[in-house]
């Protein structure tokens, strides 16, 4: 799969922070162009004590969500933890797992923020623009905004509000569980991001997508190359 070199990585915080004002100008929050026929997870692994980690796309048929590939890349972590930045920490990575791809997925589904973030550009957004596909930013703790209480049935949400804007949701994926916070990241709008969201739900709190990817990165899922060709999705 093509990663597109947008600009180059090794940035200090301030200027970080200020290709994201730029970037988010670039978003779109548009509807999907038509339902996706695959999706892929993306997650990384907690970095090693020799300062690597590993990254891991997962890719599956959509709406069945059958496993088609999954490719890993282990690299070092360059940039550190700063909250607001964690694309410039882990996107390098992800990117190098998607370059392994031999499919080229319909969207994509990010462990980390979306929009909902202070410059309205999170990871997800940074990997919607490096790869020019949909993608949606699915969070399991709040960085931005407030909501609503949500009722305790699966499939229910809230708008997650900032500012006076609408950048995501509080989304009960099972019953009683804490809630997942799902931004549109690029290509994709709210309801739409919500509605692949939920159907990638298989009876844990994690879309299936991400779920599998958080195994592959920490190397329990082993790599997988695909058995069949897919229609327009091989390079």
């Amino acid at each position: 799969m093509e990663v597109f070199p947008l600009h180059p990585w090794d940035l200090s915080p301030q200027e970080a922070m200020a290709l994201q004002e730029r970037l988010a100008r670039r978003v779109l929050l548009t509807p999907l162009d038509a339902p996706p026929r695959t999706i892929c997870g993306l997650d990384l692994s907690a970095e090693d004590p020799e300062g690597y980690a590993q990254g891991a796309a997962v890719v599956m048929s959509f709406p069945d969500l059958e496993v088609l590939e999954v490719r890993t890349a282990r690299r070092r972590v360059t940039f550190p933890y700063i909250p607001g930045l964690l694309a410039f920490r882990e996107a390098p990575i992800l990117a190098a797992a998607l370059e392994r791809l031999s499919l080229r997925p319909d969207c994509l589904l990010v462990d980390g923020q979306g929009i909902a973030h202070p410059r309205r550009f999170g990871i997800a957004s940074h990997i919607g623009l490096l790869t020019d596909r949909p993608s949606i930013g699915c969070a399991k703790s709040l960085l931005r905004g407030r909501h609503n209480p949500l009722p305790p049935d699966a499939g229910s949400w809230e708008p997650l509000v900032d500012g006076g804007e609408v950048v995501g949701a509080a989304l009960r994926t099972r019953p009683g569980a804490a809630p997942l916070y799902v931004s549109p990241g690029h290509r994709v709008d709210l309801a739409g991001a919500v509605r692949l969201v939920l159907a990638c739900i298989r009876g844990h709190r994690l879309p299936e997508p991400i779920r599998l990817a958080h195994q592959a990165a920490a190397g329990r899922l082993p790599e997988r190359a695909p058995t069949q060709p897919w229609e327009g999705q091989l390079l």
